[in-house]
């Protein structure tokens, strides 16, 4: 393969993996003199290793199952695994303000990415997303804040039966009251509508301005056959 060819999603993945490789290398050095930088630093480290799994995982799905995921799509994953992985989890940046909210964004706007492959799933093989534009956008906007409220249910959920706090209604051993209990989930719902909205919004300006950009936001097979009109 010629470096040109190399998808940018490609060299992103380059930049996880080698990120968190370099970190298991220098904070597992520390680790195992008896000298960890952060607390936890063995779970930390755990963590960060399958982060590097799941790097590879896009790789490995399109080899078994012969497609190519979407660019954008792959793009928005390598961002949101270099900040909740490497950055968020190992170097301990969710002590950094609305650290958190930002990766609702992404990972709303990697949803709503996957919207258009959804909408492209659905349409017959004579039919070609990129003429409908708006409803595509609109239908990934809908998937992307979906999938955000499902999440904050699984939170509520979660919360309610182990008793987690992942909805932050607790404050250092305190029950917070009013607004202040509700502010965690209505923030982080806020920032999945703004992050749906915002690639709904991209798709829609790309396929406005170029329709045959429709092809960086759905899947595309590898088979050059009549079923490959599906992107499937």
């Amino acid at each position: 393969m010629k470096i040109g060819k190399i998808r940018f999603s490609t060299w992103l993945f380059f930049i996880t993996v080698i990120a968190m490789v370099g970190y298991i290398g220098y904070y597992g050095y520390w680790y195992m003199k008896g000298q960890p930088k952060f607390h936890s630093q063995l779970l930390l480290l755990i963590e960060v290793f399958v982060g590097i799994i799941i790097a590879c995982l896009p790789f490995v799905i399109e080899k078994i199952g012969y497609f190519y995921f979407p660019q954008i799509e792959l793009i928005f994953f390598y961002i949101f695994l270099f900040m909740s992985i490497f950055l968020g989890s190992g170097l301990q940046f969710y002590s950094v303000p609305f650290w958190d909210k930002y990766e609702h964004v992404l990972s709303a706007m990697m949803l709503a990415g996957l919207g258009f492959s959804i909408f492209q799933g659905l349409l017959s093989a004579r039919d070609k997303a990129r003429n409908k534009p708006f409803l595509m956008s609109l239908f990934a906007f809908t998937f992307g804040s979906t999938c955000g409220v499902f999440w904050e249910m699984y939170e509520f959920t979660t919360d309610g039966l182990g008793g987690l706090n992942l909805q932050r209604y607790e404050e250092a051993g305190r029950m917070l009251v009013g607004r202040a209990a509700l502010m965690d989930t209505m923030t982080d719902l806020i920032a999945d509508l703004a992050g749906a909205f915002l690639m709904a919004l991209i798709g829609y300006l790309m396929m406005k301005n170029d329709p045959s950009s429709s092809r960086h936001l759905v899947f595309k097979s590898k088979r050059q056959n009549f079923f490959s009109s599906y992107y499937f």
